[in-house]
């Protein structure tokens, strides 16, 4: 986020707002709603993704990409394809056929979901603000998965 990622979050984001939101995830976590993996370097976190499970029967065959994040200094090295690629192989473990995310339009990341096999759907104006709070478009993105 410091380097300007809209990841949900407005700057600046102090250590401890941050703590309480990845917190306030366990519910959901130990719920099933939400499955999370992080990549770790020692101790310490580089990267993350989640997928947010549906919680309505017309929509068990989905689920959404949630918080794709790579730490500043660990970005070029492949970590986020390989995020990308774990959270899609359990999905479709999951019986998961199709997924779906948003991200900044003309953000970096979404030469990780083209390049990945992800479909644009089209874009939304002035979705979400960015960390500075500038509204800013985001685009649609969609996968479909082969059940494993």
């Amino acid at each position: 986020m410091h380097g300007g990622a809209s990841v949900g979050f407005l700057a600046p984001l102090d250590h401890a707002e941050a703590l309480a939101w990845w917190q306030g995830r366990a519910a959901g976590v130990a719920a099933g709603r939400l499955a999370v993996w992080a990549a770790l370097d020692g101790d310490r976190v580089t990267g993350t993704v989640t997928l947010a499970l549906p919680d309505k029967p017309n929509s068990r065959h989905r689920a959404e990409l949630v918080k794709l994040m790579v730490h500043q200094e660990a970005r070029g090295r492949g970590l986020g394809r390989r995020l990308l690629a774990t959270a899609e192989e359990a999905a479709a473990a999951a019986g998961i056929t199709l997924l779906h995310l948003d991200t900044e339009t003309g953000s970096p990341a979404e030469h990780l979901y083209r390049t990945g096999g992800w479909t644009r759907a089209g874009v939304i104006p002035d979705y979400a603000a960015d960390p500075s709070g500038v509204l800013r478009p985001t685009t649609l993105y969609y996968k479909h998965l082969t059940p494993a």
